[in-house]
Formats: C-alpha cells, sequence, structure tokens
C-alpha cells in the first residue's frame, strides 16, 4: 500500500501559496536572463545558465508526491493527486513497509510531521533562498561591471536592488503561525510596505523643479500624481499612499501647474507664424521623455473623469492644454483627449465648456491637418446632439458652442470649407426630401431645432470668415464666400415649405440668421417678402382675436406656437412686435438702406402694410400704433435718401461712382429717421430681456417701467 500524502503538503497545495512561489521562481528566472544576455556569464561548468535553470524548474516541478509518470505543475495544482489511487501516490525511488499491521495511525501522523520538513514546499522554498542569495551576490557585483545599469536601477527599479533572499523562507514561518481558518494576506503585507508621501517630501521636489528644474524630480512627482490618480482602484500598483486630502490636492496642483514649466525649460517646442505649433520630435530629450509625458497625460485624462470641483477641474484642463505639442505625435491620446474635451465642452458650466474649448483649440493649432479635420467632424456632431432641445436655460449654452465652435472653423477656411460645403448639402438634401414627400413625418425633418441651429451656425461662420471689413482689410476673398449663395437659398426654402400660422416662430429664427449674415458680409439678401405677409396677417385676422391672461410668448424659445395661443390677442401683438422689430433691422442694414435705390426698394413693403392698415377693423390699436410708426420712419428715411441723391453728376452705369457714393452714405446711416428709431428699439428690447432674465433667476420680482 502507498504511503498518503502529508498534510502539509495538502495544506500548502490548497492554501494558493504553490502558485506564487512557483511564479516568484519564474520571475527571478527572468531577471537572471536580463543579466545574462547583457554579461554573457556562463553556468559553473561551462554550461549556459539559462539550462541550468531549465533543469532547477524540472526539480521544481517534481515534488515528493510525484508519480512515476511525470506530473504536471497543473495537474498538481488542480489537486489531482490527491484523488490518485494510493499505488500512483508512491514516491520514486523510496520503498515503504508494506505490512500495515506493523503502523497503526497514530504512527502515520508521527511520521507525516517528521517528513513534512523535507516535503515538497520546503524543497521549493530552500532552493528559492539560495537561488536568491545568488541574485544578491550578482547585484551587489553589478556596481563594479556595468555602473550605468546599476544607476538605471536605482533610479527606476529600486525594488529589484533592494531584494530580500529570505522572503521565500518568511512564507514558510508564516504558514506554520497562521490558524487553520485563515490565511495571511500577502496584498495587505505589499500596501503595508508604501510608503506614505508627506508635505516635506512634495516641497523638496518643488524647490528641485523650481531652482534646477530637475527630471529627477519631476519622475518622482509624477508617479505621486499616478499614485493619487489611481489611489484605491483594485488591480493598481502605486509607489506613495496618500492620507491626506491636504496632500492630494497639493500633489494633484504641483503636478498639473509644474510638469509644463519643466517641460517648456528641457524640450521647447516652436510656434510658426500662422499660430500653430511644431512638435518637438527631433530632440533626444524628448524621446527619452516622451512615455513618460504619454503616461501622465492618460492620467490627465483620468483624472478629469474623477474630478467634481469646478476650479480644479479648469485647472486640469488649463494646464494640460499645454502639454498637447508634446503628445500630438500619438494618434490614440489626441482622439482620447478630444473626446473628453468635447463632453466637458457640450456638458459643463460656462467657465469648464471655455476652459475645454481651449484644450480643443490649441489640438486645433496642429501643424497636422488630419487632427484639424477630425476636430471640425467630432465638434460640429457634438453641436447638433447638444441643440436637439432648446428651453430658456439651455439656449445660453448653445449659444456659446456655436460661438467657439465657430472660431475653430475659421481658423482654416480651405480645411472648413469640405465640411461646410457638406453639411450644407446635407441640409438642402433635408429640404429637398420634404418638399416632395409633404407629409408631416417629412416636415419634421426642417421644423426642428436642430435644423434652425444649424442654419445659424453656418450663417455665422461665414459671416465670420466672410466678413467685409475684414476681406478689405486683409486684401484676399474667403474660400467659404461661395458657399453663401447655397445657403440662403436653403434657409429661403425652409421658411416656403411651411406657411401656416403657427410656423411664423420657426420663420422668425431663420430671418434672424439671413440677417446676421447680410449685414456681415454686405449681402443683400431679400427678406421682406416673408416678413411682411407676417404683418399683414397680424393687421387683418379672419376673426377677432381672444383676450387672455397667458404671459407673452418667448419667439426666441419657439419654434411652434403654441395651441393655447392660437387667435389670442397675446400672440398677436407679440407677434407683430417682433416682426416689425425685424423688418427695421433689415431696412437700416447697409446692403438695404445704404443701397442707392433704397426709394425704389421699400415701394411694395409700404403699399402692401397701408393696405392692411386699411382693412384693419379688428384688434386692440397697438398692432397698428407700431405698424404706422414703421411707415412713418421708413418714409422720412426714403426722402432723405432722395435728397442725397440730388447732387449726383455720374449715370447709372457707372458702377465705380455708384459704389462710391454708396461707401459714404453707409457712413450715415446711424443719422437717418430709420437708423435713431431702431437705435431706441434695441435699447428697449435690452432692457426688458435683462429685467426677464433677472425675474427669471428670483433677483426683482417685480418688473418696473421707467
Amino acid at each position: 500500500m502507498g504511503k498518503k500524502s502529508t498534510k502539509a503538503t495538502k495544506k500548502f497545495a490548497s492554501s494558493g501559496k504553490l502558485k506564487k512561489t512557483i511564479e516568484a521562481r519564474h520571475k527571478q528566472k527572468q531577471i537572471k536572463k536580463r543579466f545574462e544576455k547583457r554579461r554573457g556569464n556562463k553556468g559553473a561548468k561551462g554550461e549556459p545558465r539559462n539550462q541550468q535553470e531549465d533543469e532547477d524548474d524540472e526539480e521544481l516541478e517534481e515534488g515528493p508526491a510525484q508519480s512515476k509518470k511525470q506530473m504536471t505543475v497543473d495537474a498538481f495544482l488542480n489537486g489531482d493527486f490527491m484523488d490518485a489511487s494510493d499505488d500512483d501516490e508512491m514516491s520514486e525511488g523510496s520503498e515503504e513497509p508494506e505490512d500495515d499491521d506493523d503502523m497503526d495511525e497514530d504512527e502515520d501522523d508521527d511520521e507525516v510531521d517528521n517528513e513534512s520538513n523535507a516535503s515538497f514546499a520546503s524543497f521549493n522554498l530552500d532552493l528559492a533562498v539560495d537561488e536568491g542569495k545568488n541574485h544578491l551576490m550578482e547585484l551587489s557585483q553589478l556596481a563594479e561591471r556595468d555602473p550605468e545599469f546599476f544607476k538605471y536601477l536605482q533610479e527606476n527599479d529600486r525594488g529589484l536592488l533592494d531584494f530580500d533572499p529570505n522572503a521565500m523562507a518568511n512564507v514558510s514561518s508564516d504558514d506554520e503561525d497562521e490558524d487553520e481558518d485563515g490565511d495571511v494576506d500577502m496584498e495587505d503585507e505589499e500596501e503595508e510596505k508604501v510608503p506614505v508621501l508627506t508635505k516635506e517630501q512634495l516641497q523638496k521636489w518643488q524647490q528641485a523643479l523650481l531652482k534646477q528644474r530637475s527630471l529627477r524630480a519631476l519622475r518622482k512627482l509624477l508617479l505621486a500624481f499616478r499614485s493619487a490618480v489611481h489611489m484605491n482602484e483594485e488591480g493598481q500598483s502605486v509607489a506613495w499612499s496618500i492620507d491626506s486630502s491636504a496632500v492630494y490636492n497639493k500633489v494633484v496642483v504641483t503636478s498639473l501647474r509644474y510638469t509644463p514649466v519643466v517641460l517648456e525649460h528641457h524640450i521647447p517646442y516652436k510656434t510658426l507664424a500662422n499660430g500653430k505649433f511644431k512638435p518637438p520630435t527631433q530632440t533626444a530629450k524628448f524621446k527619452t521623455l516622451q512615455k513618460l509625458i504619454l503616461s501622465y497625460f492618460h492620467n490627465i485624462v483620468h483624472l478629469l473623469d474623477q474630478l467634481t470641483e469646478e476650479e480644479t477641474l479648469r485647472l486640469a484642463l488649463t494646464e494640460s492644454a499645454k502639454l498637447v505639442p508634446y503628445i500630438i505625435s500619438s494618434r490614440k491620446t489626441v482622439k482620447t483627449y478630444l473626446k473628453k474635451c468635447q463632453d466637458l465642452w457640450s456638458t459643463g458650466s460656462d467657465s469648464t465648456r471655455i476652459a475645454a474649448f481651449l484644450s480643443i483649440r490649441k489640438l486645433a493649432s496642429s501643424s497636422d491637418d488630419s487632427i484639424l479635420d477630425t476636430i471640425l467632424k467630432s465638434t460640429y456632431l457634438a453641436l447638433i446632439r447638444s441643440s436637439k432641445s432648446t428651453t430658456v436655460h439651455t439656449l445660453p449654452s448653445i449659444n456659446l458652442m456655436k460661438n467657439s465652435a465657430c472660431d475653430v472653423f475659421c481658423m482654416d477656411h480651405a480645411t472648413a470649407y469640405q465640411h461646410a460645403f457638406g453639411y450644407i448639402r446635407q441640409l438642402a438634401i433635408h429640404l429637398r426630401n420634404s418638399m416632395k414627400t409633404k407629409t408631416k413625418e417629412a416636415y419634421l425633418q426642417v421644423y426642428n431645432w436642430q435644423f434652425v441651429h444649424c442654419v445659424d451656425f453656418w450663417c455665422m461662420v461665414l459671416a465670420r470668415a466672410c466678413d467685409n471689413e475684414t476681406e478689405l482689410s486683409s486684401g484676399k476673398t474667403s474660400e467659404l464666400k461661395a458657399l453663401i449663395y447655397p445657403l440662403v437659398q436653403v434657409a429661403l426654402g425652409a421658411i416656403k415649405l411651411v406657411s401656416t400660422s403657427r410656423s411664423h416662430p420657426f420663420h422668425l429664427h431663420i430671418i434672424r440668421s439671413l440677417l446676421h449674415l447680410s449685414k456681415h458680409t454686405q449681402t443683400y439678401i431679400p427678406i421682406s417678402p416673408y416678413l411682411a405677409p407676417i404683418l399683414a396677417s397680424c393687421l387683418t385676422p379672419t376673426s377677432r382675436p381672444k383676450s387672455s391672461t397667458l404671459k407673452p410668448i418667448d419667439f426666441d424659445v419657439q419654434i411652434r406656437v403654441p395651441q393655447q395661443y392660437l387667435k389670442t390677442r397675446v400672440l398677436s401683438e407679440g407677434l407683430t412686435e417682433e416682426t416689425a422689430f425685424l423688418l427695421c433691422e433689415w431696412l437700416v442694414s447697409a446692403p438695404v438702406h445704404g443701397s442707392i435705390a433704397f426709394p425704389e426698394i421699400i415701394v411694395p413693403i409700404v403699399v402692401l402694410l397701408r393696405k392692411s392698415l386699411k382693412n384693419s377693423k379688428t384688434g386692440s390699436g397697438k398692432e397698428q400704433n407700431l405698424v404706422k410708426t414703421l411707415l412713418e420712419r421708413v418714409e422720412e428715411s426714403a426722402k432723405w435718401v432722395d435728397q442725397q441723391r440730388k447732387a449726383v453728376t455720374f449715370a447709372p452705369a457707372k458702377m465705380g461712382d455708384v459704389q462710391e457714393w454708396e461707401q459714404r452714405i453707409k457712413a450715415k446711416l446711424g443719422d437717418t429717421p430709420l437708423g435713431k428709431y431702431v437705435k431706441v428699439q434695441r435699447k428697449t428690447r435690452e432692457k426688458r430681456r435683462k429685467l426677464v432674465e433677472k425675474a427669471r433667476e428670483g433677483q426683482d420680482e417685480i418688473l418696473e417701467d421707467e
């Protein structure tokens, strides 16, 4: 009958330490291979050390409970030897008495206890200790043989130099002392050995960074920063333990503020004349520090997901933008950082949005055009997703996003043209499909907030890129100017798609965008045919407006008249006031009022409104007064222009003289009767808007008119 497995062997295998012992053995083997590759040493008997270590590993995998048929380590770890028959458990080369009467159970237990020291675990641990002593001796000789590599280990792998050969022996002693119900947690012991970071240590690093711009201090600081970012995360090994919130904040702030300063000192980057930068990829220092910088930058991106304090979040975005030139060569890092910045740009507070946008703009300043293409596309898509729903609370944020995205698109007009052309064409396709299908679902493809904000955004982009004064000062025409005509056609087609009274707020939104484009580019856009009919419908309604206690409708956040406002006096008065103001804005604009043909341009408008006033028999009188005042100012301005034309001595065919005359008139538009009237209206509306905002925020509950 074969010998039974010892209790120590079973206990060692079930405790899970066998696998750790073998892994530690393999780790020491890999370390030796690294040394041998550098030195090319041979074994004691002329054999390569790798061959000797392979033999040792074979010895390690053979236990006292090994059967004659070789058993693998995986089989041993699975505990297969415990289920084997007694005959298979017989040790190789050992003979035991087969007479069971000579040994009772007590003697078996005594023999098991006596043989436990020679068990599989003790055998392997002794080997590990012997090898550890040899390894320690090799490390002590390394400083003389290869001082450069020894210095590298001191800076980067201090744990290797501090190797303890008795570590494996301690494992065995811990097994004897532990209770039957619990095992020693090795991970907890490792955590206890992690040093605690103090403010004094941070101050030393700060002094080294400020006075010497020390890269060694920077490396230590970034290791501490990584420990702070990945603190309390499972599966992460950290170099420092942080037990104070003050130290944590100090580490984060110091790393964010000091790192760009040190990198700028050692590896400065160039800024080109066009505002773009050139990364320092050719320097030897940059190649040495590139991995460290990329690791630090990934830690910053990871930190952005954890931060909740707005001030620290802004600091992280601002300081990380300064490191963009050093990570621009890593496309994966750029995409990760861009995605995070755009998430904050579209969801954060106003100050966070601005900081995130500045980081995006820094990325766009790269000399790599492919990065700019990615930024333009993702920025526009983020804007569209954020503008799906518009309220009084989200409108300021959407306007901020449109203005900032407009700035990115105007950085490179040639690159922006490709994107603008494709997206304006996409709007035209939506409009064409709606005009062909003529169903409610098809109309909703156009009559929605996303379409409104897209038209407004492209009007803003073209207005800034093709601004008349900018082109005159630079002496060249923007590549985006060719897109003005198709954009205007798409906008006017959207207005004509549905002409019902409930769609008038949508029409007013599109007209505001076209007005902005017309003023900046000095382009004449025929808007009056779409404004005058709205005024006429308000003056001559089909039925008498109903009185209502509803509050005035806010046309800035409405694209469709609510059902309860239909045929009410509140809607009629509000729509008349808004439309009359937009008509004044169009008439006083430089392409219209500054034209030599202004008296002829206003004729259709005056005729239609006069006729509507004559047929108006209902209403409270507010609509009629607004239109009458408007007509008076328009006719007075027409007489003023006609008076200026009396001094003209050139013929209509002399276009150069005509343009010079119009330039002189445009400089005096603020002094015309219509110009003065519009100034007063603007101040009144701005004052009312501020009062409404204060009332909405609860600062002034009562609105008083002065």
